[in-house]
């Protein structure tokens, strides 16, 4: 099944993420090579696709797991959170309908 780790930065989390991302991003490609990751990205925190120093509010990552369980502890293992990044974490069921 897939879900939705819907993941929300503590303010001005960029200096903390900066250091986390190769070892954020490589368990991303991961799930990737897997072929269960849907989609992944962070949210800009203004309206660009490249916010410089104003950084990010968090990230979107969707993909397939075998468990409610098992994605929240694939969540709860993210270097964002021991680095400090993610004030909150949710992780839900997802039901994908389009595309």
């Amino acid at each position: 099944m897939l879900y939705a780790i819907i993941s929300e930065d503590v303010a001005d989390s960029l200096a903390k993420r900066k250091p986390a991302r190769a070892d954020h991003i490589a368990r991303l490609n991961a799930l990737y090579d897997s072929g269960r990751l849907i989609i992944a990205g962070p949210h800009p925190a203004v309206d660009s696709n490249d916010p410089g120093d104003a950084g990010f509010t968090g990230s979107l990552v969707v993909a397939e797991f075998s468990s409610l369980s098992e994605a929240q502890q694939w969540a709860d293992a993210d270097p964002y959170i021991a680095a400090g990044v993610y004030a909150k974490v949710t992780v839900k069921p997802f039901k994908r309908v389009l595309p």
